[in-house]
């Protein structure tokens, strides 16, 4: 948004005129409604909670439903606009989604994420995620805060690791006095922590900058139980509730982020 010019002895430069730096990015904030239903001839039954529960179990389970529907978009959707728009578009080139946020990927270059499809199956390794993390870091020169995998690439490249293990022995003492730490919770290359995702499909690696990368929730809406409420006018003895939420993930600096598939990874 201003510009740079060297200056002389005399101090003069030129007059700075007004730089358009910024481009407004929309994003639509997406419902999503859990509905929690309570026939009442079956909190009759259940008067003693002689087996399970029954409205207990369901408003756990609605947290369940609610946050692994969450999980599953945020890894897979690109086109249904009812739903959040996940890592799939927000992180692309163009190529699975040509625009995003209302910007154009063809026009607007600096809205391209890094994307790697590798033209054969390709076994992940430290020295692959480095490279990986070096195309990105190359376009802002911001490394990635973090990656993401399934289990079964996050398994294979773990194998990579684990031949380079070492264990330290404190003097005095023995493996028989403690347990030995082996492997890893995340994996790192190059100060990146790679974690492993049950929903991250199998064979792609996003590398992630989370300074640029949010989930907006509608603090009126942010799982919003509203109650239980009478089904008699509709014509039936029991209630029904909704936990409602309004949210949104942003990304807004595409180009601070890349995927790359095609990658090997084991059948577990």
């Amino acid at each position: 948004m201003v510009t740079i010019q060297p200056v002389g002895y005399d101090g003069a430069f030129n007059q700075p005129g007004v730089t358009p730096g910024l481009q407004n990015a929309e994003f639509n904030l997406k419902g999503y409604v859990t509905a929690i239903p309570f026939l009442g001839m079956e909190g009759l039954v259940q008067v003693d909670y002689s087996v399970v529960p029954l409205i207990e179990a369901r408003m756990n389970d609605a947290t369940n439903v609610t946050l692994d529907r969450f999980s599953t978009d945020l890894f897979t959707n690109t086109g249904n606009n009812l739903a959040m728009i996940g890592l799939p578009a927000a992180v692309d080139d163009g190529t699975f989604a040509s625009s995003y946020g209302g910007l154009s990927r063809t026009t607007q270059t600096f809205w391209r994420s890094t994307y790697v499809h590798n033209g054969s199956l390709t076994a992940p390794t430290r020295n692959l995620v480095l490279q990986y993390i070096s195309q990105v870091t190359k376009l802002t020169g911001e490394m990635p805060k973090m990656g993401i995998m399934g289990l079964g690439g996050w398994t294979m490249l773990a194998q990579d690791f684990t031949s380079q293990e070492r264990y330290n022995v404190t003097p005095m003492s023995g493996f028989g006095e403690g347990k030995v730490q082996s492997l890893f919770r995340a994996l790192d290359v190059a100060g990146v922590p790679i974690y492993a995702d049950p929903n991250c499909p199998e064979g792609t690696l996003y590398l992630l900058n989370t300074d640029y990368l949010s989930l907006y929730i509608h603090e009126r809406a942010s799982f919003y139980f509203t109650g239980f409420e009478s089904t008699l006018p509709n014509g039936q003895f029991g209630y029904i509730g909704a936990i409602l939420t309004l949210l949104e993930m942003c990304n807004v600096k595409p180009r601070a982020h890349g995927k790359f598939d095609n990658l090997n990874f084991l059948n577990i």
